[in-house]
């Protein structure tokens, strides 16, 4: 399975929860899962995730995408304004 994943956070994300969160994900999970999963995890971070783009091993990916078991995650916070 896809395990216990570390998903790096910057900017605005990280005074809230740090350098760093881990998440379980289960085998097959999706962008999507990992925002449900994060939110759940970590309740302080829920408010921003929406606005957030996820990062898959540097790339920025949607929602329905896959994440494969080993993969660089990260949050990146929305660019200030607009």
């Amino acid at each position: 399975g896809t395990g216990a994943m570390t998903v790096h956070l910057f900017a605005k994300l990280r005074d809230v929860a740090g350098p760093a969160v881990a998440v379980d994900l289960p085998p097959g999970a999706t962008v999507a899962d990992l925002r449900t999963r994060l939110a759940e995890a970590h309740p302080a971070l829920a408010p921003l995730l929406a606005r957030c783009a996820v990062a898959v091993n540097h790339d920025v990916a949607d929602d329905a995408a896959a994440i494969p078991g080993g993969a660089e995650l990260a949050l990146l916070p929305p660019v200030s304004g607009g």
